[in-house]
């Protein structure tokens, strides 16, 4: 794990979202002073108060000890960017139709950023810290910030890429305790700036060229959708022949070429990383003319997965009339990210069937009832499988567990979280 170094850097971050919110707080754990800033009012005013706008184990601590010691602030002022060393822009990145990149966020951050900068004398690093299509800090932010700034690259402006590999669920323990840290510049002072904030990790730190390291962080993430849009193909098999995936999943982790992660077959993969990197990064090969087919199957086996969930659920009952427990809205367990969840296509479809539907998630019930505000959402698990037909468990909440829970009622598992008297697994 980290220490405490003892050279404090002061740090500015664009964004209070995930990435930036986790960032700025795990910064100020390690003894630097961090100001986060954000154009949105109730979400500074949260912060400032006391309370995440987001769920994320362990981060509300590190909100309340930071906030106290005075190492870290949240503010709307863009100006702040001037009395600080190093700037993070960690907005984001939402997906086009064409699953390329929107980064309108990313441009107008850069923007601000150089316009703050303009007025500020000495040695200043932009980083970027959103994900992004590689050559996107060269060619789009760097050219950005100098036009805004006058100020030029190499000069009294530094440049780098430094992505994250944080999992929502886990992102503060990543943070502290991570596999490798990747960092991109435009010159080994600006790259230097970067590398002495993660100085006391105890953990490879490589050094890049900005557009290598944004293509480590997508290509990454595209690899792992692959691998469990692969091992999620492999488990319809499997059930089709009447073949526990588990066992298989386990025969296969003991390879050490392959490992024993990501190998856990269920409904699909979803958030804001997984499905939006493939799709960036399939849409770039496209854009230059190459075909991306590894991935954009990965995509089509992973749109499939949900409604696979509901095929199973077709063969055991109409649903028609009847009531469905579904248990876990959050595309993954410890966090409130709904984004591409399962869930979604799941009660779409409970709902065009006819069912009455009755949900619940210990973090992510507010989040889903922006999207399906007539769902009957209730306060415990045994409240929402109550007097319901059947169960269907969506998100690998422990809590779902024990197979007591369920006595003789219908339970279609798409994570494997159970095995009960009256079971269907969606993989086994």
């Amino acid at each position: 794990m980290a220490g405490r170094r003892d050279d404090r850097v002061k740090v500015s971050i664009v964004g209070t979202g995930y990435v930036g919110l986790v960032t700025g707080l795990c910064l100020a754990e390690l003894g630097n002073e961090v100001v986060c800033i954000d154009v949105v009012p109730a979400k500074v005013q949260s912060i400032m108060e006391g309370r995440a706008p987001i769920y994320e184990p362990g981060l509300d601590e590190l909100l309340e000890r930071h906030l106290r010691s005075g190492r870290f602030r949240a503010t709307m002022d863009m100006g702040q960017v001037t009395g600080t060393d190093v700037t993070f822009i960690a907005v984001g990145t939402p997906s086009n139709e064409d699953g390329s990149l929107d980064l309108r966020y990313v441009r107008t951050a850069a923007e601000d950023i150089g316009r703050a900068l303009a007025s500020k004398d000495g040695y200043h690093v932009v980083v970027v810290k959103s994900t992004v299509t590689p050559t996107t800090t060269d060619a789009v932010v760097a050219p950005i910030v100098e036009s805004s700034s006058g100020k030029r690259v190499g000069d009294d402006l530094g440049i780098a890429s430094n992505p994250e590999f944080l999992k929502e669920g886990m992102a503060v323990d990543d943070f502290m305790n991570p596999d490798r840290v990747v960092i991109g510049a435009s010159d080994e002072r600006a790259a230097g700036v970067v590398r002495s904030l993660y100085s006391s990790f105890d953990c490879p730190i490589l050094t890049v060229p900005t557009a290598t390291a944004e293509m480590i962080k997508v290509a990454s993430n595209s690899f792992l959708a692959t691998k469990i849009s692969f091992v999620n193909e492999v488990g319809n098999i499997c059930k089709d022949m009447g073949i526990d995936m588990r066992q298989v999943a386990e025969g296969m982790g003991l390879d050490a070429r392959i490992g024993k992660q990501f190998l856990r077959a269920g409904c699909g993969f979803g958030g804001s990383c997984f499905p939006k990197d493939v799709a960036g990064l399939a849409a770039e090969a496209e854009r230059r003319g190459l075909r991306p087919r590894i991935m954009r199957a990965a995509l089509d086996v992973n749109a499939e997965q949900p409604l696979r969930l509901l095929q199973l659920l077709d063969r055991r009952m109409d649903v028609r009339g009847r009531t469905v427990a579904v248990l876990g809205l959050a595309f993954k367990p410890f966090t409130d990210d709904i984004r591409e969840a399962s869930s979604l296509k799941v009660v779409a479809g409970l709902l065009a069937r006819g069912a009455s539907v009755r949900a619940y998630d210990p973090k992510a019930m507010d989040n889903f009832r922006r999207e399906y505000p007539d769902v009957t959402y209730c306060s415990s698990t045994q409240e929402c499988i109550s007097g319901a037909d059947v169960a269907i468990i969506v998100t690998e909440w422990p809590e779902f567990a024990p197979p007591e829970l369920y006595g003789d009622m219908l339970v279609v598992d798409g994570r494997g979280v159970t095995r009960t008297k009256n079971y269907e697994g969606i993989c086994w």
